[in-house]
């Protein structure tokens, strides 16, 4: 039995990342549908609990990543980058979940242009990062590095874009909200959900370490 605990046992961590990554997008998904539907008290409170069923979902991969790798003695990628990506996913989904709460905490009243905008642009950068995710468990092949990499480059496109969107937003709004209570309340949820995106790209960031350290 001893000997049996020291032999070398590779968990299915890929597997896991695109588990992740696809609550990751359901999240986004409902978040999405929660502004869509925002008048709407009852689809309102129906897509709020689907955004926290979701990173509750992702919660529990990430714990079950963590205690895998605890119990692995040799792992497919180095740990760091493990820890790395499943962390920094795991910050994806509950900054989601950050903004969904925000909107019922400080009452938001409207769903603006900019709120509809960068929610299309959070959505469009989870998708890229469960597309790239799909493909690290065969980055030691060029052609499906140099996908990876073009992924990777998307992702900082759409994060450049979400910046700005959202140096816009902030311009129009301290130009013509004249109520500080809703300027206080869309500052905060539009600085929020800008963070996606950059924590989108930090993803991006700890894969092209894995590409080029694997390729």
């Amino acid at each position: 039995m001893l000997f049996g605990k020291l032999l070398p046992r590779e968990g299915n961590f890929f597997e896991m990342f695109n588990q992740h990554a696809q609550r990751m997008v359901e999240a986004a998904q409902a978040f999405s549908e929660l502004v869509e539907n925002y008048s709407d008290v009852e689809l309102r409170e129906k897509f709020n609990q689907a955004v926290d069923e979701a990173e509750q979902a992702a919660d529990r991969v990430t714990d079950e990543v963590n205690r895998t790798l605890h119990q692995t003695f040799i792992t497919p990628l180095d740990r760091e980058h493990i820890h790395a990506l499943i962390d920094t996913m795991d910050d994806v989904a509950d900054l989601i979940q950050d903004s969904a709460d925000t909107m019922f905490l400080y009452d938001v009243r409207v769903m603006t242009p900019e709120v509809i905008e960068l929610t299309g642009l959070n959505m469009r950068c989870c998708e890229l990062v469960r597309d790239v995710v799909k493909l690290l468990d065969r980055v030691s092949d060029s052609k499906t590095a140099e996908a990876a990499l073009k992924l990777c480059n998307e992702i900082d496109k759409v994060e450049s874009d979400a910046d700005r969107v959202l140096r816009s937003a902030m311009s129009k709004l301290f130009r013509e909200e004249q109520d500080m209570r809703e300027l206080l309340k869309l500052k905060v949820l539009y600085e929020l959900m800008e963070s996606v995106t950059d924590k989108c790209e930090d993803v991006a960031k700890v894969v092209e370490g894995i590409v080029l350290e694997n390729a």
